[in-house]
């Protein structure tokens, strides 16, 4: 890949936009390839993955000088691809995002993707696109709201402001803020701690908050049932729960 990184180590997956030039930004080549990284951190079954930027930027947004002709049809394919693209992020192994510079438009709407977000004191979030004459068309109009509640999604939406990573963390968009040198360190060990709980139940434990947030409460509790005794056919259950009876250490959980 040209513009996309990616690495494996102790099912761990890194994947690393490498656009510098463009300041990493996102044009369907870069998304393409993007989509491959998401569908390899499936096929070699990573247990968590790490999304960052090479160089100043984690993204700076989609590529403006290609957007700048596209007809009404190509806008939607280019739109459809993005959000196509981050919803297999979104739904796939738990996902951090390290945003080391730069996340404007497409990329903030990449790092609201993932399901955990660490930012640089560095970095800088925003959605600037009404300033352009359009919407945010990655998922922004509807993951910032889920994220940070309907007023700051709406201030940032409508005004096009820049959130520096105090704020962003102040508003719930990050989940912490670190020096530039220790970001991706405190990404990869975030990852590493999730890659060592039980798949299974890590798996179980996303779907039940995707699937019971946007429901009622007495369907969503309905949902954790269902989720909660599914682990209970895993090997993995079976030895850690034996493994804390016994006050042993249980052995490494293999995902069976």
């Amino acid at each position: 890949m040209s513009h996309v990184a990616y690495e494996l180590s102790d099912q761990v997956a890194t994947i690393t936009i490498t656009r510098e030039e463009a300041l990493n930004a996102l044009d369907p080549d870069v998304l393409s390839e993007l989509e491959t990284a998401v569908d390899r951190v499936a096929a070699d079954r990573a247990r968590a993955v790490v999304v960052t930027g090479a160089g100043r930027a984690f993204v700076a947004g989609a590529d403006v000088a290609r957007m700048s002709t596209f007809s009404v049809a190509q806008a939607r394919a280019f739109s459809s691809l993005g959000n196509r693209v981050f919803r297999k992020l979104e739904l796939g192994a738990p996902s951090i995002a390290a945003v080391n510079g730069y996340a404007l438009g497409g990329g903030c709407e990449l790092a609201l993707a993932c399901d955990l977000r660490l930012a640089s004191d560095r970095a800088v979030f925003a959605q600037p696109e009404v300033g352009l004459g359009v919407t945010a068309g990655f998922g922004g109009t509807q993951r910032l709201a889920r994220v940070v509640g309907p007023a700051v999604a709406k201030e940032l939406l409508l005004t096009g402001r820049r959130l520096k990573a105090d704020r962003a963390l102040e508003v719930g968009l990050v989940n912490a803020v670190h020096a530039p040198d220790e970001l991706l360190g405190a990404a990869l060990a975030l990852a590493e701690e999730i890659a060592q709980q039980a798949p299974a139940a890590v798996r179980a434990t996303k779907a039940a908050i995707a699937r019971g947030a946007h429901t009622d409460l007495d369907t969503a509790l309905g949902i954790e049932v269902e989720e909660f005794a599914s682990c209970f056919e895993t090997a993995d259950q079976r030895e850690a729960m034996a493994a804390f009876v016994q006050k042993r250490p249980h052995s490494p959980f293999q995902d069976r």
